[in-house]
């Protein structure tokens, strides 16, 4: 029987300390957690409110470019548009032209939400933006596409 390996408690506080993905990942969900509570009077999460902005173009989308946007699979797409197209924000049709394809495009209640909403995360933004300081923002956002 081979004795088990044991990793220093050393090693898991350098992890704590040091790991990028960590520190991303609870700053992530510190922010959605924000920007969730913020638009929770509407009815929207964070996550909501990216998919349904990402539609907000003069020509309804495909599938493709809007999940490559939101950076989800094609089934998480489709599993987030459900509640969304339930609640009458948004409707999925085919493509006039290859029926394969599916395209999605906000309805009027989509737009009127989307529109009580952008006030709600500019003022969300402007307070994060605010806590980071002059110059920390944009720098963050360079760094992050960066990875991505």
């Amino acid at each position: 029987m081979s004795k088990p390996v044991v990793i220093p408690f050393e090693t898991t506080l350098h992890v704590r300390d040091t790991c990028l993905c960590l520190h991303v990942q609870r700053a992530a969900r510190a922010l959605a957690r924000k920007f969730d509570e913020a638009l929770r009077p509407l009815d929207l999460t964070n996550g909501q409110f990216s998919l349904l902005m990402s539609l907000n173009r003069p020509e309804p989308p495909g599938m493709g470019p809007v999940a490559h946007l939101l950076a989800m699979d094609r089934t998480t797409l489709t599993a987030a548009l459900k509640p969304l197209e339930k609640r009458g924000l948004l409707e999925t049709m085919t493509d006039n032209k290859d029926r394969r394809l599916r395209r999605m495009k906000l309805t009027p209640a989509g737009h009127a939400l989307l529109a009580k909403a952008v006030p709600i995360w500019t003022k969300t933004h402007a307070d994060v933006d605010e806590a980071l300081g002059d110059g920390a923002p944009d720098r963050l956002r360079t760094d992050l596409l960066a990875l991505a």
